[in-house]
């Protein structure tokens, strides 16, 4: 990857791991999704309302990208319930990045080199050792992250073949895309009301406000991402944005208090080195 472009990756990184921990340092995370789901969509109709028409070939995968999304949202809330922080996201983001560069590899057929496929690799490993460190995530919390990676693979591989097909539409394709966030509120208020919803704009500002927040930060993270994947092999913008986890680490430690063990910052260093490896 292009030098600028991957700091900008990096960047998305940070602004990752940040609102994953806006929503993980909420009581009630599905509501903190749906409000950061609202902001999302908000933006979203309004920029779509000034941007080109994405390319007829693009549509498909717009569709396909946001259901996707949403899936990922539920299942992502449901990890978040049964591990910290330090845990859940890890294994999320670590085993993403090995199933993108399969599935690019099927489908978009990407060649990436030994250094890149090394740097995956490192990233990966260092990330999994992040969270398994300790011995202390369930195997319902552990498939649960899993199957947020899952999701996070299955959305990074069609949105990187649909932004490649959008005609050069980037920021179209990400918004159209981050339209389907308005099936959220609907999902919250089909399974809870909607009081459960408006009532803590009144109660508990703050929370909402945090969620609204993350929100935007959301849409800017994977925002930078979609554009980075318009000429980057797909598996190393995504093992690059998953460098995001030695953020969640830090912001951890610092804002929620999480133990950070040697073996864990080790770890860190390897999900670095790593990163160096995709950036030479």
């Amino acid at each position: 990857m292009l030098s600028y472009t991957g700091g900008f990756v990096l960047l998305a990184a940070l602004l990752h791991a940040s609102w994953n921990a806006m929503l993980h340092g909420n009581d009630d995370r599905l509501l903190s999704m749906t409000w950061m789901s609202i902001a999302i969509a908000a933006v979203s109709t309004f920029v779509v309302l000034f941007t080109p028409w994405p390319a007829d070939a693009a549509w498909p995968y717009i569709v396909a990208s946001g259901l996707v999304h949403i899936v990922y949202n539920v299942t992502l809330v449901r990890s978040y319930r049964r591990n910290d922080l330090a845990q859940a996201y890890p294994i999320a983001r670590g085993s993403s990045p090995l199933l993108v560069t399969l599935g690019a590899a099927l489908f978009a057929h990407e060649a990436i080199g030994p250094l890149h496929i090394l740097g995956i690799a490192m990233i990966s490993g260092g990330i999994i050792a992040i969270a398994l460190e300790g011995g202390r995530v369930s195997l319902a919390g552990a498939l649960a992250a899993l199957m947020t990676g899952v999701t996070i693979a299955v959305y990074t591989v069609i949105d990187g073949i649909g932004v490649r097909l959008s005609g050069g539409q980037a920021l179209a394709y990400t918004a159209w895309m981050f339209l389907f966030y308005w099936l959220m509120p609907v999902l919250f208020i089909a399974t809870r009301g909607l009081a459960p919803l408006w009532t803590p704009v009144r109660t508990a500002p703050m929370a909402v406000g945090s969620s609204l927040v993350g929100g935007l930060v959301s849409i800017a993270a994977y925002g930078i991402v979609i554009w980075a994947l318009q000429s980057g092999a797909m598996g190393a913008v995504s093992a690059l944005r998953e460098t995001s986890v030695v953020f969640a680490v830090l912001i951890g430690r610092m804002f929620l208090r999480e133990a950070v063990s040697g073996k864990r910052w080790l770890a860190c260093v390897i999900v670095a080195a790593g990163a160096v490896c995709l950036g030479v």
